[in-house]
């Protein structure tokens, strides 16, 4: 078909011509799938007959059109209604055809989901939703104020569930700590985010607790803790976080069987601000021959060294490493594998790179539960790309109590060969 374009590229219903072949392939690829979808279901199910040998399971025309905003902006959507005629044994309840592509109550992608949260936290109130997005996507369809009222108040619901839900089951071996600072619609001025992550006993990584505080308040973290437990959580065999938390007196009071491991970004910071400038090359260089080690000896040797290098001039900054030195070095009695994973609090302050310290304080409509709520979707969503650690089989032998000295598995006590 013949499409009237203008000089500037744009097609006669003011939209980009580029714009309009992306969504319209989008449309056509969208539809596909759904075809292919419904197709393969039916003829998986093509056995299934009634008494008088008819199918149970046939096609039943289309649903009606739907728009559906999605990264290619909104495309509208025809798909495929399947006719199941087969009853639930147990529930007596007709059976239905639900589409994992594109469920009934879906009208925007996850990608979208994604966005919406992350403008909130930049200050966009849900009024300026529509005109900032219609532009971009070629439709206001779906993104009207009272739609986002109800997201966010559905991402409430949905944080308070999360935080409620039972930990009984869940079995976190290693977690990260850390109190985040976004100056995004908290209330308070030294208001933070306490953020929990954790490691599984199959290597994968999943947030385990998110709630306001206070990021030195050894209550706040307390009162996550408590609650952690209360809802069955076990104590983790390590927790790694910055050694200025009030975390680790709340750690000590809620699970004082936890190892320490003291975040090393963190501490290279903290010394590194205790000594003149002209000076930090040097000491950051000899800081990292500590953590980069090849096991916990020759780290034990590289911390003697920094002392007798910068002991001498630089006390206070010496005493900053040696005074942690065991919670420092607690990482190397754990598989070489997970080192890179367990010395620094990187897994939380990746994950809020992108939002973190881009945000300004934002005046007026907004509460703190629904910020809460924003950041929960954000790092919901981030979840599913966050990687396992190396070596995720190693995870569970670590909770079975196995010893790994110079990082290394050791099969069976010495005392038992010999024996």
């Amino acid at each position: 078909m013949l499409t009237v374009v203008d000089a500037d590229g744009t097609a006669a219903s003011g939209s980009s011509l580029i714009d309009e072949i992306v969504r319209d392939g989008a449309r056509r690829m969208l539809a596909a799938a759904l075809e292919a979808e419904v197709n393969a279901y039916i003829a998986e199910l093509a056995d299934q007959r009634d008494e008088n040998g008819r199918r149970l399971v046939v096609r039943n025309g289309y649903h009606q059109p739907r728009k559906v905003t999605t990264a290619a902006g909104v495309v509208e959507v025809k798909a495929p209604r399947v006719n199941d005629k087969r009853v639930d044994a147990e529930t007596g309840e007709r059976k239905r055809f639900s589409s994992a592509i594109l469920p009934p109550w879906c009208r925007k992608s996850p990608k979208i989901s994604e966005v919406l949260p992350l403008l909130y936290l930049h200050g966009l109130s849900s009024g300026d939703f529509v005109p900032a997005l219609e532009q971009f996507l070629g439709s206001s369809a779906g993104l009207s104020p009272a739609t986002i009222t109800r997201l966010t108040t559905q991402w409430q619901a949905d944080h308070v569930a999360f935080m409620d839900r039972d930990l009984a089951e869940v079995d976190y071996v290693y977690v990260w700590a850390d109190g985040i600072h976004l100056n995004v619609r908290l209330e308070e001025a030294k208001a933070c985010v306490l953020v929990l992550i954790g490691v599984r006993a199959d290597g994968s990584k999943e947030l385990v607790a998110l709630k306001d505080g206070y990021r030195e308040s050894g209550e706040s973290w307390a009162d996550l803790l408590r609650d952690c437990a209360r809802r069955g959580m076990r104590a983790p065999v390590l927790a790694v976080g910055d050694g200025a938390l009030g975390f680790w007196k709340a750690l000590a009071e809620v699970f004082p069987d936890t190892r320490e491991q003291r975040c090393w970004v963190h501490k290279t910071a903290n010394v590194l601000d205790a000594m003149p400038k002209s000076a930090q090359p040097g000491a950051k260089k000899a800081i990292q021959d500590i953590y980069n080690a090849e096991d916990r000896d020759h780290a034990e040797a590289a911390v003697k060294a920094f002392a007798q290098l910068y002991g001498a001039k630089f006390p206070k900054a010496v005493k900053k490493v040696t005074d942690d030195q065991e919670e420092l070095l607690a990482f190397f009695d754990f598989p070489a594998e997970h080192w890179i994973h367990l010395r620094t609090t990187n897994p939380i302050e990746s994950t809020f790179s992108t939002v973190r310290l881009r945000t300004k304080v934002t005046r007026g409509a907004g509460s703190r539960a629904a910020a809460l709520a924003m950041v929960f979707k954000l790092v919901e969503s981030a979840q599913s790309r966050w990687r396992a650690v190396n070596a995720p089989h190693l995870v569970a032998l670590v909770r079975a109590g196995a010893r790994f000295p110079r990082g290394h598995l050791v099969e069976r006590p010495v005392e038992a060969v010999a024996a």
